[in-house]
Parts: C-alpha cells; structure tokens; sequence
C-alpha cells in the first residue's frame, strides 16, 4: 500500500506541470481523479506524432500524454455547463487536495475557485499553478514552458557563447520549467498533506512556473545576487569549474567532469600531458577559470588522438569523471538503466506499453503502478457512482445531455 493511499486529489490540471505533480503522487498511493473536456480532453492527446493505434487502426492518444498520467482516473465533465460543475464541487466536498492550472483566477466562474471550495470543504489543500503566480503584473499572462525558460533566465546561459558557431539563445531538450514546477509542486502539496494530518486544516498553494525557474537557477543566480556577475552562455562549458565540458575525440565526444585540482592532475598524467600538470596558470580551479581558453586549447587535441570508449577507459582507471553522450535509446539499453528497473511495462487499451519508472526508490512505501495513462473519459461512470452515488438514470441523463463523457 502507497504511502498516500488515504488521499484523495482531484485533478483539474492539464499538459505538463501539473500532471507531472499529480502523477508523482499517484505513483506514491493517491487516487488521482482527472478531470477532462469531454471529446477533448487533455492538450497533450493531441501533441504528436507519435500516436498509438487503436485496435482498429485508428488514430489513439499521443505518446506525449502518457509521460504524465498513469495512476490517475479519467472523469470526463464540461465544466462550463452549471450541472458539470457541481459535479466537480461534489468531487471536491470528498477530496484531500485540488490541483489546478487555469489562468489566474479562471475557476472562480465556474465557483470552484479555492475561497468557494474551501467553504465546503475547510480541510481542503487547493494548489494553483501558473505561469507567473496570483499576483505581480504579469499574473494575468499566460504561462508556457518555452516563454519561462527564455523570460526567467534560463536561455540566457544555455547556447554557444557568443561569436562561436550557432551562438544563439538556447531551450533545453524537454520543458524543463514545466517539469521543475511539478516537482516543488509535489513538495508543496506533500508539506501541505502534512499539515493536514497534524491539525485537520487546508490551505492555498501558489505556485508559479517563473519563480520555479528563477529559484532553479541555483549557483548561476547566486553568481549574479551575491557575485555580482551577469552569467552569460558558455555552450557545454561550466561557468564556476574548468575543466568540465564536453570535448570532441577521435569518433565522437566524451564529457570530462573534473571538479577538483587532484581530478585534474590525475588527469593530466593518464593523458600524458606533463607540460599542462606543472602550468602555474593552471594549478588550481580558480586558476583554470581565468586561463579558461587557453587551457581549453591545449586540452582539444589531446582528445582528438583517441576515440570515446579509450579516453573512457583511461580516465575511469584513474578516478577522473567522464563519460559518453547517449541517445536515448542508448540510455534504456544500458545495463545501468536495466539494473535500476528504469523502464515498466502496462497493459494499455490499445496493448502493452512501455513507460519510464518512477525514479523514486522506498524500502516501506515504493511506487506502485495500478492504472496505466487512462483513456478520455474511461473511470466517469465508476467514479461518479462509487464517490457520488449516482446511479444508471442519472448518469444516462448526464450523458445525454453532454455534462458527462
């Protein structure tokens, strides 16, 4: 049994943050209720190619959507229509926690805002997510991962420095702010859950896709508020520890990760390269940073003279970190990946499906995997039933009248 399986969420969420949040708890025991627009659902249904296949051959759900939503129940209502709104007041009058992502205050006309449902509900934990929180001048603009990443910093330092080739601002391969914000989400609401637990109250959770990349900064932010330094792009380069990078060998590339002054010793006598070991400009890390493209330039054909598995093999003997860039399907065949259990395997509508795990390892209270990414609208009827005690009439009439799907 999960360790949050006495919690109830309601999620009201959709693409990334949320689900990604939402998800997490599911993995750990909490009944996930999701609600959907009814013939729509979720965005990300609908964010491919690829799609799965029906039985029939037919055009299923993105594969994008199932990154975010096994463990939950999909409840597919319209929650514009009065009646598919009091359906979800109802819902959320038996549930532990609301996760939502509207924009800034966009329930509230539906009254299934958080000072409306705490009413009814005082023990209620209602966590909002946006792009940019409930207050400020910008908490009515709508919040996208690919904005976030460029308006709180992040694509300021990620990209080829300027005057190499292709030196433009760069985003990171997946929507990064998006899954950031899930995971202080989850902290957010675990806290919450917590203090539910000690003295029976809710509360509201602010939670902002800008303020989460901000803080995710970590040393970069510190290096501009406490350093004084702006931070620029330094392609694979490291803006505080030199020699840490990526370095073209003599068949592909090798990421050397030396962070301290004995790693890079250790690595100058595997590599043979005395003249760099007894360079005073390169004694110590600060050193290595100011003399940065110098010691870079003497280190780049020292690399051009094996391939990535020899400089591997030669630097692992030796202590210093290094290592290959994988594809990814690379990174689910390696035995380290298969060793930890990385990916599971569900029985889907449309036939078997394989999913990333949950990295998260309990001795007591491991993730568990009961529902696979559900299909629109699958869990109405046994959840409407079994949570609202609606039965076969009331549901048919629901239906006819499209509140329900």
């Amino acid at each position: 049994m999960g360790a949050l399986s006495h919690i109830r969420v309601l999620d009201l969420s959709r693409v990334l943050a949320g689900p990604w949040a939402t998800q997490i708890l599911g993995d750990l025991g909490a009944e996930i209720i999701k609600i959907e627009k009814p013939g729509e659902g979720d965005e990300t249904r609908h964010f491919g190619p690829p799609f799965l296949k029906a039985a029939d051959g037919s055009k299923a759900d993105a594969t994008y959507f199932l990154a975010a939503n096994r463990n939950k129940k999909s409840v597919a209502i319209d929650l514009s229509d009065p009646q598919g709104a009091a359906l979800v007041k109802r819902l959320a009058r038996r549930a532990h926690v609301v996760v939502e992502n509207f924009k800034t205050g966009g329930l509230a006309r539906y009254g299934l805002d958080y000072q409306s449902l705490a009413a009814i509900n005082p023990a209620l934990i209602y966590c909002s997510l946006t792009g940019f929180g409930h207050d400020g001048p910008y908490k009515d603009k709508a919040g996208y991962d690919y904005l976030v990443q460029g308006m709180a910093g992040l694509m300021s330092i990620t990209g080829q420095p300027d005057g190499a080739p292709g030196a433009e601002p760069m985003k990171v391969g997946v929507a990064v702010s998006d899954l950031l914000t899930g995971l202080y989400t989850t902290i957010a609401i675990l806290a919450a859950i917590v203090h539910q637990g000690q003295t029976g109250e809710g509360q509201e959770i602010d939670m902002a896709l800008f303020d989460c990349q901000a803080a995710a900064l970590a040393n970069q932010a510190s290096n501009y508020l406490a350093g004084h330094m702006v931070p620029t792009r330094l392609g694979n380069a490291h803006p505080n520890i030199v020699p840490y990078q990526v370095f073209a060998t003599a068949d592909g590339f090798l990421i050397l990760a030396v962070a301290n002054d004995a790693q890079f010793r250790r690595f100058a006598k595997a590599a043979g390269a005395d003249a760099i070991a007894h360079d005073g400009r390169f004694n110590t890390n600060a050193d290595r940073v100011q003399h940065r493209e110098m010691l870079v330039g003497l280190m780049k054909p020292i690399f051009e003279t094996r391939t990535t598995n020899q400089w591997i093999a030669l630097l692992e003997a030796t202590n210093v970190p290094c290592g290959p860039i994988n594809r990814v399907d690379q990174v689910f065949s390696d035995p380290q990946a298969i060793a930890r259990g990385l990916t599971i395997s569900m029985a889907h509508a449309t036939g078997p499906l394989d999913l990333v795990a949950s990295p998260l390892k309990l001795s007591r209270t491991p993730p568990e995997y009961h529902l696979p990414p559900p299909l629109l609208g699958a869990h109405t009827d046994a959840v409407l039933r079994d949570v609202l005690g609606l039965d076969a009439d009331a549901l048919g009439a629901l239906r006819k009248q499209g509140v329900v799907g």
